[in-house]
């Protein structure tokens, strides 16, 4: 292997490129626009370094920055000029190559050494598995499963806000829990119709009843009970000063709005993702509870699964690894999971873990005896180990391309 070495510092505006001999020389270091004339530009000097030093190979390696490096990335792999040499590109994680430079404590902070230090980095080899996804299928699939990802998130964030003022609003009933889905319908109209805890604990009892079972389409068993229950955690609740009551209303109100426009843009998402992922064949969606969805969501970060030699490799790239703690005779034993990882793979393994201890008899045993075995963090840890044992069937599955047989069939 004879390579040109190319660390590339990404920004919005422009990427300042480095390029690195076999020996770890300096060949070059300039500055190019991220734009098509910047990246025409960039690929007439790789190859201009590749012919005047007689190199065969070339290595290229960016860290991930949200989207400034993707155009980048397309176009170099796509580049003809560049086709004859063995091209390899990798996107960095950022918390790798800044453990790495601080291997050189006296450098400076700017592009022009970010740019050497990510060369280097590739010089040395020791990366993870983060070399870009061949496949455009996955690429388009991880576009839609990110964003979705984040909508999640936003949604779980407006939900958490939403609650905060919904104690202010009332108090008991945010306490009490009258509602078994705080953000059902019924729940939603309670919390922005009626304009304060007043209004519902002295409002006739028969006509909330009424609106209950409107509201509810008459799908409470019992709506007078739950009516009950409302006036009672009404009259519970702190009560507020007019103008600070009016206000909380207004943000219940946007937040509620917030809340559907977040719920609708998910469902949406969905159904793009569904269509999405019949265009790749896979047999993870032969496990029940993991529907098109999950299975998109673990596919397209993890693209072709020969990318990794095993299982293990697999769950460290999710991030579902342990950190050891040893030393001598002394080995710690409680251990946290290592920080780096790729995260949306390791929320889709997460997710998708959960569904199969609702709906697999083998991984609800297994996450149940985890749960046990500790005082605390019970969930989070059964979870992990939960996800991280469904990170080895997801290999399996994939490796062999074969469909999942449930525990009791086999």
């Amino acid at each position: 292997m004879n390579p040109l070495y190319v660390g590339i510092d990404v920004s919005s505006k422009s990427n300042v490129v480095y390029f690195m001999k076999p020996d770890g020389t300096k060949h070059s270091n300039f500055p190019v626009a991220n734009s098509l004339d910047g990246a025409k530009q960039l690929s007439k000097r790789i190859l201009s370094a590749l012919t005047s030093e007689s190199l065969t190979d070339l290595v290229i390696g960016l860290e991930a920055t949200s989207v400034y490096g993707d155009n980048l990335v397309c176009f170099l792999r796509e580049d003809s000029s560049l086709a004859k040499y063995n091209r390899k590109i990798h996107v960095l994680n950022p918390k790798q190559v800044k453990k790495f430079k601080e291997a050189y404590p006296d450098l400076p902070k700017n592009d022009y050494v970010d740019s050497y230090i990510i060369a280097d980095c590739l010089r040395f080899g020791r990366i993870n598995k983060e070399v870009y996804l061949g496949d455009y299928r996955y690429k388009a699939l991880q576009n839609l499963t990110r964003a979705r990802f984040f909508a999640v998130q936003n949604l779980t964030r407006e939900k958490q806000r939403f609650l905060n003022y919904l104690f202010m609003k009332y108090s008991s009933m945010a306490q009490e829990k009258v509602f078994s889905d705080t953000f059902g319908t019924t729940a939603l109209a309670v919390y922005e119709e009626f304009e304060s805890s007043d209004s519902l604990a002295y409002m006739d009892l028969q006509e909330l009843t009424d609106f209950i079972k409107e509201k509810g389409k008459n799908r409470f068993p019992d709506p007078d009970a739950v009516a009950k229950a409302i006036q009672k955690a009404a009259r519970s609740s702190y009560r507020l000063p007019k103008t600070v009551n009016d206000s909380v209303n207004q943000v219940l109100s946007i937040s509620i709005s917030s809340i559907r426009a977040l719920e609708s843009q998910i469902k949406e998402f969905d159904k793009a993702i569904t269509a999405q992922i019949d265009l790749i064949p896979n047999t993870l969606q032969s496990v029940k509870g993991i529907g098109p969805v999950y299975s998109a969501g673990i596919i397209a970060e993890i693209g072709d699964i020969n990318r990794f030699p095993n299982q293990a490799a697999l769950a460290k790239y999710a991030g579902l690894a342990w950190t050891q703690h040893q030393s001598g005779e002394f080995e710690a034993q409680t251990t946290r999971l290592i920080k780096s990882g790729n995260r949306f793979l390791k929320y889709y393994l997460g997710e998708a873990a959960l569904s199969l201890v609702r709906c697999d008899t083998e991984y609800s045993n297994f996450y149940h005896l985890k749960y046990k075995e500790v005082n605390k963090y019970q969930h989070k840890r059964a979870l992990a180990l939960t996800a991280r044992k469904f990170a080895r069937l997801v290999f399996r599955l994939l490796k062999d391309n074969r469909l999942y047989i449930p525990s009791e069939q086999r």
